[in-house]
């Protein structure tokens, strides 16, 4: 029996077929129309129904060129299921480059959504209802913050053995348990028991080839793991490419002023060690930022002018650090990746570049 076609916002894709639809958003005070880009594959064979999304953020932009290098890769020939791929979200934002809505709402926690609340309850809804609900499985892709560079990892709530499934497939180097919070898109997916996973990797407003290239195999190792796309050998591959953490926590400045960064993203660092120095801009008063438990750095805060209170750095805990600094090691090794052909420049964790 031929599988049915599948109807997104009105527009139906036969089996085999692929299509750009242009969901209507809203429009700009000048009237001129915005759409919500979605490009769905729809596969001849039956299988999950996975949803890619990026850019719930404005400003972050790294998971946008992720779905753009997905949606080339030659092995979505032999695609099972359909992959219903948003590299855009918050059109409104990544126009503007920011973060936010136009009314500095956060889209990551307007959902569910309404057909007649606020701009980010409404796109809130109009996602969920022309998108979400027709598919199975959902890996939403982020960034840090602006000036906070995250160190590629998975956050996800760990108690669905299909959402642990995507985590460890993903491949990212740390996996965070990370609880729900209310009116964010995992939240919603989560009481549709939908299995999703959240990726963070890279900073707001910036392309970094090493992330770009870790959420790529990503994405396409967990659909490889639903059994959407061919399985792919990997000889070399180690029996665990991710370790995830027991905790984590900020580290935040303790005085105003210039910070130097001691520590590097993804360093093993030891209860005590020192991670930065914070001085006035005379010199005359300087404070070490220590670390409060042994760990790996997982985010760095990339401005030098920091306030008491700051958060600056973030550190995982791991019941197994040992075992943790062996996967970090790994990724350092196996970072240029056959789905990523750009020469790759020196990554942030590079110790030889300090």
């Amino acid at each position: 029996m031929a599988r049915a076609p599948f109807v997104i916002a009105g527009t139906e894709i036969r089996p085999g077929g692929r299509a750009t639809v242009e969901i209507p958003v809203a429009k700009l005070y000048t009237h001129t129309p915005l759409h919500l880009p979605v490009e769905v594959i729809h596969g001849r064979r039956d299988g999950p129904v996975l949803m890619v999304c990026a850019a719930i953020h404005g400003d972050e932009i790294n998971g946008v060129e992720i779905i753009r290098r997905v949606l080339r890769n030659s092995a979505l020939r032999h695609l099972r299921g359909t992959l219903v791929a948003v590299p855009i979200v918050n059109i409104f934002g990544f126009i503007q480059r920011t973060r936010y809505l136009p009314d500095r709402r956060d889209l990551n926690r307007c959902f569910p959504g309404t057909e007649t609340g606020s701009l980010g309850g409404r796109i809130a809804y109009l996602l969920r209802s022309q998108v979400m609900e027709h598919v199975t499985h959902i890996i939403d892709l982020h960034t840090g913050a602006i000036h906070r560079f995250n160190l590629p990892q998975i956050r996800a709530e760990l108690t669905n053995p299909e959402t642990v499934k995507m985590a460890e497939a993903f491949g990212a180097p740390i996996i965070i348990n990370a609880s729900l919070r209310d009116g964010s898109l995992r939240a919603y997916a989560d009481s549709l028991d939908i299995p999703v996973i959240t990726f963070e990797g890279g900073e707001a407003l910036r392309f970094d080839p090493v992330v770009i290239g870790s959420g790529i195999k990503g994405v396409l190792r967990v659909m490889r793991t639903l059994g959407m796309v061919p399985v792919k050998k990997s000889p070399k591959a180690p029996k665990k490419r991710s370790e995830t953490a027991a905790t984590s926590s900020w580290v935040r400045a303790d005085m105003d002023g210039i910070m130097r960064p001691v520590a590097r993203l993804g360093q093993r660092v030891s209860k005590g060690q020192k991670l930065a120095m914070v001085a006035d801009p005379f010199g005359e008063s300087e404070v070490a930022v220590l670390a409060p438990f042994s760990g790996i750095v997982i985010c760095v805060n990339n401005l030098p002018l920091v306030n008491e209170g700051e958060a600056i750095y973030h550190v995982a805990r791991f019941d197994e650090l040992g075992e943790a600094e062996k996967v970090m090691d790994y990724f350092r090794s196996s970072y240029e990746s056959d789905v990523n052909e750009d020469v790759l420049p020196a990554h942030p964790w590079d110790e030889t570049q300090r």
